[in-house]
């Protein structure tokens, strides 16, 4: 292997300096070429890629995993072209690489910081590994309808919860002692609301205030780059007529003025070429002049810089120093990550890296915290290894590939466990398990439901295993109808039909619309899309080895019609709970003719195998000034047989603001195990700065008055208190 035994030099004047020293000696051309990322394959981008980065035209590849390959693409930038300036190797590395976690959805549902923070270590060492410097992600987005396929790679609807997560992935992705000696830089995606595309249409239109912009969509993005993230990508996403990718008050004003971020801004795939099907660009070359002075260092896919930017600078459309300046974060990122001294990567490390068995305990335990437990009627739950005959039924029950989960770029299903083969490990008598899939996941397909009936009415227990394929969510996989796909219904409705118990287990990467499902079975299961142990996890919590403990990071709806839908909404002048206004004979209120303004399950919700109370919540800081820190006291004991684990959540509400404040915010949660009969006190601090939000100036500000706090299981139930801060600040 070629290997510089240079040492890195980390001192950030050092960084500046060589890198304003190469900006020095480069011509136009080779400027332009650090701002152009492109992808490998030949049938995409042509057969003169090798040619490009000899010459120095490329600065930055992705979509390519095969490190001798990598390192043949490093050798012609380091060694072919004029100043040997190595490439940024970038992937898609959303939740793993070979080693696949859950869905990021699924793993905000553990609530567990500490994991989601090795997970995202871990995908790094494999993804350095396997020579990749930039991972395009965490997906950051708040996402408050289940329709869009891209809520699978987020954290949820929250704020508070949504930046806490982005902040542990960064840490993780970003971790500096690698096996591999190298460091990997997290790309946070996607700048800015992409989550609030209309309809929950990919890639609509985001038509929202400047008050929503700062006080939900931001405030993860603001957390990566406190966390150290050290590039972005910009949305495909259009807000109030901008685009993205053309957007100076985003990326320029917020981005670089308020917040005085010097990373690197990358587009997403074809972003600026697309801003010509915007309608905002006449054509490539217009859309390279808007790009590069609305704040985009890196184009990915569109060729607008690289066939654009020399001749913008020549008639004087582009400053040179606009470049400049971006090459200058491109080449500080690159020094950053010390690809300068060590552009190369070890051809044999994969070998050692990839699916590590810690890293096969660690996607189990991810599993196993994610699963969240909906419903367990008469606790049918967890099922016995002996005595009864189960039936296993469903298109999910003997599958491997759609277990993985969307973008799994690099996962390989024959390293995937099937559930049939999971629960069956556990029987004491394999021969009591009868399977029968009953239909496919979608489309017509044969006819089993008959014979699935016919298992049903052979067993003592049903367990029915349903849901989405991997590809029904991610990028691109949009759903207006969200239950069960396929005949996934009519062969439920058959099994009902029986009067077994039924135990339904749900695999998705999103949150469904099931409102007849959950009458129809016993108990509910929610698996998601968990990786490759996500078989292994099911079981252990279906036969009681592990007690599940998720709970859901996204409001799940009753119906299509209630979307977008999400706890922490505005109280309204006429709030549903109310009795509303009396006009022409009845009250007009907030709510719906035909269905309830309450969701299936609220945001924070999830059951356990035993059972907690909360008493004696105590605020302790009545008063709290604008320099201060609320304290509030709870007790939470395990009242049930059955050691678990908890998660207590704090809200807040500000009763009166100079705008209107949600009904309910989180701010602040705990994780905690207890065994039986044993109680913790616990102690939320919130520092008072966490209780403002954006004023009527467009300025973050902290107003004084009365609030209300609750300590509880969920969004909808907790014990009650109140405070009062002070001192206005603003």
């Amino acid at each position: 292997m070629e290997k510089n035994t240079m040492a890195p030099e980390h001192s950030g004047a050092a960084f500046e300096g060589r890198a304003s020293e190469l900006l020095r000696r480069m011509t136009l051309a080779e400027k332009i070429g650090q701002l152009v990322q492109t992808h490998t394959r030949e049938d995409i981008v042509g057969p003169d890629l090798d040619a490009q980065i000899a010459q120095g035209l490329v600065g930055s590849i992705f979509g390519i995993s095969d490190v001798a390959e990598i390192n043949r693409y490093q050798r012609l930038a380091v060694s072919a072209s004029r100043l040997g300036i190595p490439l940024l190797v970038g992937n898609d590395v959303i939740h793993g690489f070979r080693t696949v976690f859950p869905i990021p959805l699924a793993e905000s549902s553990s609530w567990d910081l500490p994991i989601i923070e090795k997970t995202a270590r871990a995908a790094a060492e494999e993804a350095s590994a396997s020579g990749t410097d930039w991972i395009f992600a965490p997906m950051v987005d708040i996402a408050r309808d289940p329709r869009w396929g891209r809520i699978a790679e987020g954290a949820g609807e929250d704020v508070f919860l949504g930046r806490a997560v982005a902040a542990a992935r960064v840490r993780g992705f970003q971790a500096s002692d690698l096996e591999s000696g190298k460091r990997i830089s997290a790309c946070v995606k996607h700048y800015v609301a992409y989550g609030a595309a209309e309809a929950g249409r990919e890639y609509n239109s985001a038509d929202i205030s400047e008050r929503t912009l700062r006080d939900v969509y931001l405030p993860p993005f603001k957390a990566a780059f406190d966390a150290g993230a050290e590039s972005l990508m910009s949305s495909f996403n259009e807000i109030a007529g901008v685009p993205s990718s053309a957007n100076p008050h985003t990326l320029r004003a917020i981005l670089r003025d308020e917040w005085g971020w010097h990373g690197v801004v990358l587009s997403d795939y074809e972003a600026i070429r697309e801003l010509v099907v915007h309608g905002v660009a006449s054509d490539l070359r217009d859309a390279a002049r808007q790009a590069i002075l609305a704040g985009v260092d890196m184009d990915m896919m569109s060729n607008a810089y690289a066939d654009h930017l020399a001749g913008l600078v020549a008639d004087g459309s582009v400053p040179e120093s606009v470049l400049d300046e971006a090459v200058l974060r491109i080449l500080r990122l690159k020094l950053e990550l010390g690809l300068f001294e060590r552009p190369f990567s070890d051809e044999n490390l994969a070998d050692r890296v990839i699916l590590r068995a810690d890293f096969q305990s660690l996607a189990l335990q991810a599993a196993h915290e994610s699963m969240v437990l909906l419903k367990n009627r008469h606790d049918i739950l967890p099922l016995s290894t002996t005595g009864k005959r189960i039936a296993l039924i469903g298109p999910l029950a003997d599958n491997r590939a759609d277990l993985l989960g969307c973008w799994t770029i690099f996962g390989q299903k024959d390293e995937v466990e099937t559930v049939l083969e999971a629960v069956t490990a556990w029987l004491e008598d394999p021969g009591t398990l009868a399977y029968v899939a009953g239909c496919p996941i979608v489309g017509e397909g044969p006819d089993n439901i008959p014979p699935a009936v016919e298992a049903a009415n052979d067993a003592d227990v049903v367990v029915v295993v349903l849901g989405e394929s991997a590809g029904m969510s991610g990028e691109a996989h949009s759903r207006a109808h969200l239950g069960l796909p396929g005949r996934q219904q009519e062969l439920l409705d058959a099994l009902a039909a029986t009067g077994k118990p039924i135990v339904g287990v749900l695999l998705a990467g999103r949150p469904l619309v099931i409102p007849r499902m959950l009458e129809q079975v016993d108990a509910l299961l929610v698996g998601w899309h968990s990786g490759v142990q996500t078989a292994r996890a099911l079981a252990d919590i279906l036969f009681g080895e592990v007690n599940p403990s998720g709970k859901l990071t996204a409001s799940w709806p009753r119906s299509e019609g209630q979307i977008p839908i999400y706890y922490a909404h505005k109280n309204t002048g006429r709030p549903a709970q109310d009795e509303g206004t009396r006009q022409f004979d009845e009250p007009f209120k907030s709510r719906y003719l035909d269905e309830s303004n309450e969701p299936l399950f609220p945001f924070g919700f999830g059951l356990s195998y035993t059972r907690f109370a909360y008493t004696d919540l105590e605020v302790e800081t009545p008063l709290v000034g604008s320099d201060g820190t609320l304290t509030v006291g709870v007790t939470v004991r395990n009242t049930g047989a059955h050691a678990g684990d908890e998660i207590a959540q704090l809200y807040v509400h500000d009763l009166v603001g100079s705008v209107t404040r949600p009904v309910k915010e989180l701010k602040g949660f705990q994780r905690i195990t207890l065994a039986p009969g044993e109680e913790k006190r616990l102690r939320f601090e919130v520092p008072a700065r966490e209780l403002g939000f954006t004023g009527a100036g467009m300025r973050y500000v902290l107003e004084p008055g009365d609030f209300k706090v609750w300590i509880g299981p969920d969004s909808t139930r907790g014990l009650e208190g109140e405070f009062r801060i002070g001192i206005h600040v603003g």
